[in-house]
């Protein structure tokens, strides 16, 4: 008996110190509009997000995945994969996948679409297209009925210009010229206004984006071209950030899930300027 009561309040201990799904988990449901950050090489950063939306599908969540790690042009590839094997991820992968990324932490999600029949969004504009923005503009990428479908005709406030340009001056080490830095800027504004075409397109459910942390931010990322078409209410922003990083504005994201920084090598150290800049 006395084995039992010391077992039973083990359990109940530790019971009570595991932690519960955060407040923001409730908010993945229906209509609603995630968009879900990372840190790309944080292994412990991903499989937080992962279990935040396994459980959001088990209890019956069904939206649409948004991911930059497909280039939009890929999409007919992805389908067409779907329907030669319903059920291989990889297959998927092998057909659509882009260049530079860790699949390890992204084919889970697409595991997921595929076994819960939801669409799978290639979301990115491709490395060619935004070189091209860097170099000659817009109209090097987009025609005028592009331009004008993506929203990228309005005019940006100066304090957007100046924490974009902020973020891409930070992102490259100091590296590049300012005069370079509103070019870079417009190319991710580009970026992020194509992310936001592609979670308008799932009408009638709800859709998460899988996406660096400096596009799913609400001051300067995805949010701000989603546009009249999807209410406030249903965008919800949550940035998956390392311990001690502490640069980005609070009020960028709805809530925050941290982890421990992953080792690695200086990422400035030997940097160099891009032959994008032309």
């Amino acid at each position: 008996m006395h084995r039992f009561v010391c077992l039973l309040a083990a359990f109940l201990v530790a019971c009570a110190a595991a932690p519960g799904p955060a407040p923001w988990q409730s908010r993945l449901q229906g209509d609603r509009v995630v968009l879900l950050g990372e840190v790309h090489d944080n292994a412990a950063l991903h499989r937080l997000r992962l279990d935040a939306v396994r459980r959001a599908f088990a209890a019956g969540w069904r939206p649409a995945i948004v991911m930059e790690q497909f280039d939009r042009e890929r999409q007919v590839d992805i389908d067409r994969a779907r329907h030669e094997r319903p059920n291989d991820a990889q297959h998927v992968i092998d057909a659509a996948g882009g260049s530079g990324w860790d699949w390890r932490f992204y084919r889970p999600f697409v595991e997921l679409a595929l076994t819960y029949d939801v669409p799978l969004v290639a979301a990115n504009l491709s490395n060619a297209d935004t070189t091209k923005i860097v170099r000659s503009g817009l109209e090097a990428a987009f025609d005028n009925a592009a331009v004008a479908a993506l929203g990228l005709g309005r005019e940006v406030s100066a304090d957007w210009q100046q924490a974009q340009e902020h973020e891409i001056d930070l992102g490259h080490c100091g590296a590049l010229p300012a005069s370079l830095w509103p070019r870079m800027a417009r190319a991710q504004f580009a970026r992020d206004a194509v992310m936001a075409q592609a979670l308008r397109d799932p009408i009638g459910r709800g859709a998460v984006l899988l996406a660096g942390n400096g596009h799913v931010r609400r001051d300067i990322g995805v949010a701000r071209w989603l546009g009249s078409g999807i209410e406030p209410r249903r965008v919800v922003a949550i940035g998956f950030v390392e311990d001690g990083d502490d640069a980005t504005p609070a009020a960028a994201f709805d809530a925050v899930v941290r982890a421990a920084a992953t080792e690695r090598a200086d990422p400035c150290a030997g940097f160099a300027l891009p032959k994008a800049a032309g």
